[in-house]
């Protein structure tokens, strides 16, 4: 898929979350459940935004996006200038994760749909074309059935000096003595991006095993140099300094 496609992708799972989810009457938090949410994730610096799934529109940015991302403060912002600020290689999880979130808020009861918190995090781009990893937080804010509106109020907090790795983790955050649920399994209904090419794979499994290129070389009839130019790029790809770095990230990121 195309930057686009992914964007038609997303509207689409949006629009069908705001279609499955069986309304309340109405919900309209009130300011004390506002101060909840934000009491919860003040771990750095963070703005807030609601979005009108009904509309698909981005009705509300705080200021505080100019000192976190850079972007003068605006009026409007449109759903996909926000959509297009995410890492391209995060766009797949994003994707997946999003209708995970669609599924769990549907099966919700009405009365419990603002009893819960998705949370979950992404790498975001800033004006200078910096990427941070931001922490992204959202309750279901307003809900009318008589005009099937439903408006959810998020909070991007940035977390960049709390976490280095690149793998992201769904939650849903039960308040008011509901439970929560850690590290939800999302199904993959657009495929994720692989940075390794089959080769790589296989290589990167024999170094977390310990082996050398010679090793490797003989178990994939390669020559130790074709090995070690293949250690070199998988370094470069991973951002690491050396192989004992690489292998640890390998190891918690999952990539084996």
């Amino acid at each position: 898929m195309n930057k686009l496609q992914h964007f038609k992708k997303a509207t689409e799972i949006w629009t069908q979350k705001a279609k499955a989810i069986d309304f309340p009457p109405e919900i309209t938090l009130n300011l004390e459940t506002q101060k909840k949410l934000l009491n919860i994730i003040q771990v750095g610096e963070f703005y807030c935004y609601v979005f009108n799934l009904r509309t698909l529109e981005i009705e509300f940015v705080s200021e505080s996006i100019n000192a976190i991302l850079g972007y003068p403060a605006k009026k409007k912002w449109t759903l996909q200038e926000m959509f297009n600020n995410y890492h391209p290689d995060d766009i797949p999880m994003y994707l997946n994760t999003e209708n995970k979130i669609a599924e769990f808020f549907a099966s919700l009861p009405p009365e419990k749909i603002h009893k819960y918190k998705a949370r979950y995090d992404i790498r975001v781009r800033k004006a200078n074309n910096e990427y941070i990893r931001i922490l992204q937080q959202i309750v279901v804010f307003e809900s009318h059935s008589e005009t099937n509106e439903l408006k959810s109020f998020g909070v991007h907090t940035d977390i960049s000096h709390l976490k280095t790795s690149t793998k992201s983790t769904l939650s849903f955050i039960g308040m008011d003595g509901e439970p929560s649920y850690i590290d939800v399994k999302v199904k993959a209904i657009v495929p994720t991006v692989e940075i390794f090419s089959k080769r790589e794979k296989e290589l990167l499994k024999y170094l977390v095993e310990g082996l050398n290129s010679k090793e490797i070389g003989a178990l994939l009839h390669l020559s130790s140099h074709t090995v070690d130019t293949h250690r070199r790029n998988i370094l470069k790809k991973t951002q690491c300094k050396n192989i004992t770095e690489m292998v640890g990230k390998a190891l918690s990121e999952g990539w084996i």
